[in-house]
């Protein structure tokens, strides 16, 4: 079966305003304890099924041998967008540190600048350090976004919450090295 050769490409960019739409419903839902329910169970499951296109694109693209210049730029472009809004709306909700969060942003849009720096040069793919620290980012989020505190009880939820961001802290740290180191290695197999 064959499939439309843009169709990874679509998936990537429908990301976006999926990003877009379950911050503006998160915010709107407000924090847990408060949250109006609805609109909180709404702005996860749009999270949850943004995230879940990740794998589609990429499987897609990989299975059909469409992969792209595009794909391989904005996947990672399109991922930060959409965990980056889940964790700014709970940071604003004061449901997550914001110290957190800006260590967070700073390495993800600090990598994302420096691969489109370099763009003309190369396309620099994901390496399998940054997929797991994706996957973590979105298991973490869903679980934040995710209203389990009905059932689980504010304080307990709140505790493992923060553990769990404690793990994406570091898997986003540890793979921001990866990845400088790994420019740095490119770099100088260049240079030689």
């Amino acid at each position: 079966m064959a499939i439309p050769r843009q169709l990874p490409n679509a998936i990537t960019v429908a990301r976006i305003p999926l990003a877009v739409v379950s911050f503006i419903l998160l915010l709107m839902g407000g924090p847990h304890g408060e949250a109006d329910i609805a609109l909180r169970w709404t702005a996860a499951i749009i999270f949850v099924v943004g995230i879940s296109t990740d794998w589609v694109d990429g499987y897609l693209a990989r299975r059909y041998e469409i992969v792209s210049e595009f794909g391989k730029l904005w996947d990672p472009i399109a991922d930060k967008l959409l965990t980056g809004a889940g964790f700014v709306g709970l940071a604003i909700l004061g449901e997550v540190p914001w110290w957190m969060v800006v260590v967070i942003l700073v390495r993800e849009w600090g990598i994302t600048i420096h691969r489109l720096m370099i763009a003309n040069e190369h396309v620099v793919a994901a390496a399998w350090m940054g997929k797991i620290k994706t996957v973590a980012q979105g298991v973490v989020l869903s679980w934040a976004l995710l209203p389990f505190w009905l059932w689980i009880g504010v304080p307990s939820f709140s505790v493992v919450t923060l553990v769990l961001m404690w793990i994406v802290v570091i898997l986003t740290i540890a793979s921001g090295i990866d990845y400088v180191l790994a420019q740095i290695r490119g770099a100088r197999k260049v240079a030689r």
